[in-house]
């Protein structure tokens, strides 16, 4: 059973109550004789504690609430025809006030609408039962003034989850729909126009609705695209945001509204993307003229002292005057900070660089709904307990009082049930303030510790979280790739911020589909700075090196295919073998476009084939994309080869001076000179004759037995030239061995010269 409305929200004694709604047979069996009967609690309630303590009612025979019993009256609605399973039908109940049978007492008052018919059992007997009810308060007004004023600051959410893919591209038009007049934010920012209220804001989503404002496409099936249509709607939506902006104050969220309690829990570098978040909201250009609050926005299991001190200390910018939003209901019952009169205080933080950190506690009670679990986020039932928490604050106690109230975030994102909070602020009792004037109110907030609870409510799923640690190491080695990381497109950062977004729970669809597309699209950027291959481009074919005598020098070439300048290195390494040593390297700026090529001073104690991975790094020591596999053929002597060419080497340097000894040592002893040509060291001196290739008598002798006759000078000559020839010597150069003129024998030494200078020597 659901109440669709409930009018007047608080009747005056006397005023008649009219309560609509809708019944749906969500059993099994059929109805005969339905009827709706409106129903009571006269019991009333006069204390905010009464209504904390109103039991949740999940079995509707429970007497409640009991039925008015005036047939006659309009208290009571029978339908025409049997409920069958599934079916709904709508009632309206006009309760004159004599129905309730309460007086004139002002108070809250539970109730509520039953319904009732018979059922036939499988023994067709048949049975008339109460099979269903549901709930909400009354507050009841005597016209008379309250004992005060309720100070009331509505804090309402302006978020959505997000649709830009890249740039101009988007994934659908659920944004531009979402501000048209009848859509959520354009509901809600009608509020702003009417109420005095603070804006909660997620930067995120006002960069989105720039973009699409100034022109934008969707991408759908196959990435195919389309103009996108809302353009004109988004813009209207901004100006009336910001010229709404000059009376009711604006807080930002961390960029994208990271879901903080996941991350923080997650550590590393997914902690580090909340201070990165706030980070950004700080540096953010709202525009116009008026100031800004940057808010960070907790509630229930999420609220410790661990996130405060890691969400709210420690980034870029922070300020003094930046806001922690939690909700009261994080605090057990028992441990709750009293919310009169201010509901500021400084939290401890023992596990931060601060002590404790300024926070706004926002009461729960006030947006709980009910008094049923089943319904409690309903418009109406968010709207009456509104009601009803603080016409109970207005009549108790005296002097000032200010509260905060914020929607839950399980309150959906269609915006009724803020819609609803604001039309209470029209109440006699309450004040509408803004959240920056009950800040003000207290200057030396009370202190309190922050809550010790379980966490209520489930994260980011483990598979979206893996994806988000992918998305976050590519992106920050692309950032490190760049000779100037400050050039870095802002949109890789805050896709990554946009990732995370607490918005994305209820569309795991959507947020499957962004995250794949904002992984493709860093990760092509990075494949674009690569090894060449051998054959000159990219691709998975080895790379082949050899590596003679075990030590080496090869080439790897680095292409950068990118439009910006990017500082790389390489680093080559083998998994499974110890003994390849590579010389450390530089790094190396490469220009758009341009290719560089690193000389790798490569060594291996081993022969045979090496397998190693050549894997490109940013600055920063950070793999580029995919490592590129190497080939290296080691080739050296082993030990036994060693030996062998050493004792080659003795031998050879051995027996030519064992040769050369024992010639000296003949030298010596017989100092006469030896018969030309006996010995191979000594072979006979050249006849002229021989060199003209005739055949001539013993040098010396004529044919006859006569002595010959000297040699003219020319012909001597001409035999030294020829000398000189065989010897390797020039024709206009001096010999280094002297030869000695035919039929004169040469000198113990010069014979030793000559024999060691010849060709044949």
């Amino acid at each position: 059973m659901t109440i669709d409305s409930f009018t007047p929200a608080t009747p005056q004694p006397g005023q008649p109550v009219t309560i609509t709604g809708r019944v749906t047979n969500t059993s099994s069996v059929t109805f005969e004789n339905p009827q709706a009967i409106a129903c009571v609690d006269e019991h009333r309630l006069t204390t905010r504690a009464q209504l904390a303590a109103i039991p949740t009612e999940d079995k509707p025979q429970n007497n409640s609430c009991t039925g008015l019993t005036n047939a006659d009256s309009t208290t009571f609605q029978a339908f025409t025809a049997p409920l069958a399973p599934k079916a709904t039908v709508k009632f309206q109940l006009v309760v004159p006030w004599a129905e309730w049978h309460i007086g004139k007492n002002p108070g809250v008052y539970v109730v509520g609408v039953m319904f009732r018919g018979n059922f036939t059992d499988q023994d067709r007997k048949v049975t008339r039962v109460t099979a269903g009810r549901t709930r909400t308060l009354m507050p009841v007004i005597d016209g008379r003034p309250t004992a005060r004023k309720v100070n009331t600051a509505l804090v309402v959410p302006l978020e959505h989850r997000p649709t830009m893919l890249s740039n101009d591209r988007f994934a659908n038009e659920s944004l531009a729909e979402s501000m048209a007049p009848t859509g959520a934010l354009g509901r809600l920012l009608a509020l702003g126009q009417q109420r005095n209220v603070t804006w909660l804001v997620d930067p995120a989503m006002l960069d989105e609705a720039r973009q699409m404002r100034d022109g934008y496409r969707v991408v759908g099936a196959n990435n195919l695209t389309k103009p996108g249509t809302g353009a004109k709607v988004v813009a209207a939506w901004l100006k009336a945001f910001d010229t709404s902006r000059a009376k009711n104050p604006v807080v930002l969220l961390p960029y994208g509204d990271p879901d903080v309690d996941s991350l923080i829990d997650a550590g590393g570098g997914l902690k580090d993307l909340v201070g990165q978040s706030r980070a950004a909201t700080e540096q953010y250009n709202l525009g116009g003229g008026q100031l800004f609050s940057s808010g960070l926005w907790l509630e229930n299991g999420s609220v410790s002292s661990r996130n405060l001190a890691a969400a709210s200390t420690g980034y870029a910018g922070a300020k003094a005057d930046d806001v922690n939003l939690v909700t009261s209901s994080s605090w057990p019952t028992a441990d709750r900070p009293a919310l009169s009169p201010s509901p500021v205080y400084d939290v401890l933080t023992p596990e931060g660089p601060v002590q404790s950190v300024r926070t706004v506690i926002a009461d729960s009670a006030l947006t709980a709904g009910g008094p049923d679990t089943a319904s409690a986020s309903s418009p109406i039932q968010v709207r009456q307990r509104f009601a009803a928490e603080t016409a109970l604050l207005a009549s108790t106690g005296t002097g000032s009082i200010s509260v905060v109230a914020v929607p839950p975030r399980s309150a959906g994102t269609d915006g009724q049930a803020a819609a609803a909070l604001a039309q209470d602020l029209s109440l006699p009792w309450i004040t509408p303030v803004n959240l920056n004037s009950v800040i003000a109110a207290t200057p030396k907030p009370s202190v309190t510790k922050a809550p010790v609870s379980p966490r209520s409510t489930a994260g980011l799923p483990n598979g979206q979280l893996d994806q988000i640690k992918r998305l976050h190491g590519s992106t920050n080695t692309f950032i490190s790739l760049l000779t100037n990381a400050d050039n870095a497109d802002e949109n890789l950062r805050r896709a990554l911020l946009r990732a995370s977004s607490y918005n994305w729970r209820g569309f795991p669809d959507e947020v499957q589909r962004f995250i794949t597309y904002e992984q493709s699209t860093v990760s092509s950027q990075l494949s674009k700075v690569h090894l060449v291959t051998n054959s000159g481009a990219r691709g998975d074919r080895q790379i082949r090196v050899n590596l003679s005598a075990g030590k080496g020098t090869f080439p790897l070439t680095v292409a950068n295919e990118l439009e910006v300048s990017v500082r790389v290195g390489i680093q080559v390494s083998s998994p499974n073998r110890t003994d390849l040593k590579i010389e450390p390297l530089q790094t190396k700026v490469l220009g758009a476009g341009q290719k560089a090529t690193y000389q790798i001073n490569a060594s291996a104690e081993q022969n045979g084939l090496i397998r190693a991975d050549a894997q490109v790094i940013s600055a920063q020591q950070l793999p580029v994309g995919r490592s590129q596999e190497l080939v290296i053929q080691a080739a050296q002597y082993g030990s036994v080869g060693w030996i062998l060419v050493g004792a080659a080497i003795a031998l050879l340097f051995g027996t030519s001076a064992v040769r050369i000894y024992r010639r000296i040592r003949s030298e010596r002893r017989n100092p006469s000179a030896p018969e030309p040509g006996s010995d191979a060291l000594h072979p006979a001196p050249l006849d002229p004759h021989d060199l003209n290739g005739t055949t001539e008598p013993a040098a010396g002798k004529p044919a006859g037995g006569e002595p010959a006759a000297k040699p003219a000078a020319d012909e001597v000559q001409r035999v030294r030239i020829a000398s000189d020839h065989a010897n390797g010597v020039p024709e206009n150069g001096t010999a280094d061995v002297p030869h000695g003129v035919p039929g004169q024998a040469p000198s113990s030494t010069e014979s030793l010269k000559e024999g060691v200078g010849t060709k044949d020597g």
